[in-house]
């Protein structure tokens, strides 16, 4: 998760010719947009992006067809410098709309509710009494973050729509109390796309788990484009399929170990300019901004670098990128890249720059978004599987 500033999402309806309902070779289907735009004025910070990362993953590191639509695209918000994007879902009948952080590396669905207080103020809150659709359940639920605040409250169910997709009666979380992450930026809550054996209270579904039981999308995929600030930004999901024309070339095929509930991949080798830096486990999250590797990995390519360690997570590198290069991912029987611009973060205000990449104490890396917005992603929740290409232009 990643603290962000206030810009105003919009739902935008559109279709794709080109979004295909599975990772196959014949297009189908038809999708719907949310716009992605940019907040130039926020200074992301890269040490909590590391803290938050930690706290996130270390619990892991310790331990018929009426109605039916095939694929639904949902365009996204990209704020700060690529720090996080958000779109926007309505819950409730009649709707009732929340801008939300869709999240790889979690599972649980929520945002604030009436019950909240002064922590809330400037979200957007749901109101269950305004909506036919809401079912009380009660049950409790908690999250705690890295900076030791915690968003918490009860569990209900409702209808939640994803543009033309409508799940009915998706377990919500309603939060009474928020984290101080999410207190100041534009989005409300979480929507989770991890496996449901992560869900807070266990036993409930994700709306992944809902599409597919439900009989809305067809393949048990999603489609994941980040764009990037520097080429204008944006972002979409695709549910139910894939948009052929971020593809940039041949969608490689690799197993995913959620044993622990994330979308975990053995990454076979990393070098940067030629040349090797080590190999590791990884999680693919679109909730962590930075490339978090393994302590080992990361001191190494630091070293080949010439980074300085922070110590705090983070690297210090030359601002001009020209003295760095690009990293190649050996993943499957393919390889994949993330550019030496993406390896710059942001200024440090003293005459250098916070590396793109860092190490959360983890015996395993995340690649977040400097990886994942290099790379177009198709998730496949049945299998479990991922199929992974570069991305088309850049």
């Amino acid at each position: 998760m990643k603290i962000i500033s206030c810009i105003q999402a919009a739902l935008v309806v559109a279709s794709f010719s080109s979004v295909h309902a599975a990772p196959v070779s014949d297009p189908k289907g038809s999708g719907f947009s949310i716009p992605v735009y940019n907040n130039p004025q926020f200074a992301p910070n890269a040490t909590k992006q590391v803290v938050r990362a930690w706290h996130k993953f270390n619990k892991l590191a310790t331990s018929s067809r009426i109605g039916h639509v095939d694929v639904g695209t949902i365009p996204f918000i990209d704020d700060g410098n690529d720090l996080e994007y958000y779109a926007s879902i309505t819950v409730g009948t009649p709707g009732q709309t929340f801008k939300l952080d869709f999240d790889t590396g979690s599972s649980d669905l929520w945002f604030p509710y009436t019950g909240c207080g002064s922590a809330c103020k400037g979200k957007t809150i749901y109101d269950p009494t305004k909506s036919s659709t809401y079912k009380k359940d009660g049950r409790p639920w908690s999250i705690q973050y890295g900076d030791g605040s915690t968003s918490s409250g009860i569990l209900a169910s409702d209808t939640i729509s994803l543009g033309t997709l409508v799940i009915k009666d998706q377990t919500i979380d309603l939060a009474k109390t928020i984290s101080t992450s999410f207190q100041n930026g534009p989005i409300d809550g979480l929507l989770g796309l991890g496996f449901d054996s992560i869900t807070t209270v266990q036993g409930t579904k994700t709306p992944v788990d809902n599409l597919i039981t439900q009989g809305l999308i067809t393949d048990p995929v999603f489609g994941v484009f980040l764009g990037k600030a520097s080429l204008g930004g944006g972002g979409e999901y695709v549910f139910g399929g894939y948009n052929k024309d971020k593809v940039g070339g041949t969608l490689t095929t690799i197993p995913v170990d959620n044993s622990q509930g994330f979308w975990g991949i053995t990454v076979d080798g990393l070098s940067a300019g030629g040349k090797s830096v080590g190999k590791f486990n990884g999680i693919l999250d679109t909730g962590t901004t930075l490339l978090l590797l393994t302590n080992d990995v990361a001191s190494t390519l630091a070293a080949s670098l010439g980074a300085t360690d922070n110590n705090d997570g983070t690297y210090t590198v030359p601002c001009d990128a020209n003295g760095l290069v690009d990293l190649v991912f050996s993943i499957g029987s393919a390889e994949f890249k993330v550019p030496k611009e993406d390896l710059v973060f942001q200024d440090n205000g003293k005459g250098a720059c916070i590396a793109g990449f860092g190490y959360g104490n983890l015996p395993f890396a995340i690649l977040g978004d400097v990886f994942l917005k290099n790379n177009y992603v198709v998730f496949n929740q049945k299998v479990p599987q991922v199929q992974i290409a570069p991305l088309a232009g850049l």
